[in-house]
């Protein structure tokens, strides 16, 4: 019988509409479609099938559009079925103008309606950057059928990002980082000087790996600057935003699951400070992924996989 099982679990998965498990059949529904949330559609997609823990993954921004995450997708994929989707506003969803639902309790709708029209009973969640604030505000309200959370280069607390851009700021050459503290007090600087500063700025801590990969821009070319510029701010290292005072340092004690928490060598979220923030969840695990800056999964893709599937390992093994 445990062998007839399997073979109608084979077949039903090749149709490319299931993900199967040890626990049975899991309907993801269609592979690739758009989903009515308030406001607009959100693009989302489903990618490879295999037998593990389907995994969500939730990008950055907010507003940056999944494209980035696609070579990371990808390869996880080739083992367990993958979810990405353009958060509302970006990339392949409908754009928006309604400041209204710019705003992370709607971003948590948009999570929440994905899962319920997917069908999916058990799943690993994977967060970056914007994402990770996403994917905490999202585990907060329902925790209930998360298996293990990867919270790769988070930000927990705005003004704690605000700062370590400040000390990122002093390892640049002077003029570059009065150019960028002017700016960021409102004061006028000249056009050309700010341009290459800010260039310096992003290629040292953002995106080291030069020249961008096409992942990167078309993910810059299709983000939703409405959106960040609303719910965050004019730059990484300025937040006027609705979010300028989040911070969830205090609920990270409730993350109740397996969480791994990871950030980039030269990371914009600085690993002293992830690591503090891993300091604060019992049994959460720490990598560094070297060389790297806040895109690990552009600048060393190779480290970023094998840190998630070890601790996936051991995930399984308990």
């Amino acid at each position: 019988m445990k062998r007839f099982c399997c073979l109608i679990c084979l077949f039903v998965c090749s149709l490319g509409h299931f993900s199967c498990t040890s626990e049975g059949f899991r309907t993801l529904g269609p592979r690739k479609g758009y989903l009515d949330v308030k406001g607009g559609k959100i693009w989302y997609q489903v990618l490879g099938e295999g037998y593990e823990t389907p995994l969500l993954m939730l990008h950055g921004g907010p507003g940056f559009t999944s494209y980035y995450l696609t070579a990371l997708a990808d390869s996880i994929a080739k083992d367990r079925p993958v979810i990405v989707f353009d958060q509302l506003g970006c990339g392949r969803s409908d754009k928006i103008t309604d400041t209204s639902l710019m705003n992370m309790q709607h971003h948590v709708d948009q999570v929440a309606a994905l899962l319920k029209h997917l069908r999916i009973k058990k799943y690993d969640l994977y967060g970056h950057s914007f994402g990770t604030m996403l994917a905490m505000d999202f585990y907060l309200q329902y925790p209930e059928n998360i298996r293990s959370v990867v919270l790769a280069s988070p930000c927990m607390r705005t003004q704690t990002w605000i700062d370590d851009a400040g000390i990122l700021m002093q390892t640049l050459p002077d003029s570059t980082r009065i150019t960028l503290q002017a700016m960021s007090k409102g004061m006028k600087t000249d056009s050309l000087q700010l341009a290459n500063a800010l260039t310096l700025y992003y290629n040292s801590f953002y995106n080291r790996k030069q020249p961008v990969s096409l992942y990167i821009d078309s993910s810059q070319r299709n983000q939703a600057l409405n959106v960040y510029r609303h719910m965050w701010g004019p730059e990484e290292f300025l937040a006027t935003g609705n979010l300028k005072n989040y911070d969830r340092t205090a609920d990270l004690p409730k993350l109740k699951v397996p969480v791994l928490f990871t950030a980039g060598q030269y990371d914009a979220a600085r690993p002293a400070t992830v690591m503090y923030y891993q300091s604060l969840v019992p049994g959460s695990s720490f990598v560094e992924i070297s060389g790297a800056g806040h895109s690990t999964m552009t600048d060393n893709i190779d480290a970023e996989i094998r840190a998630i599937r070890q601790f996936w390992r051991s995930v399984q093994a308990k």
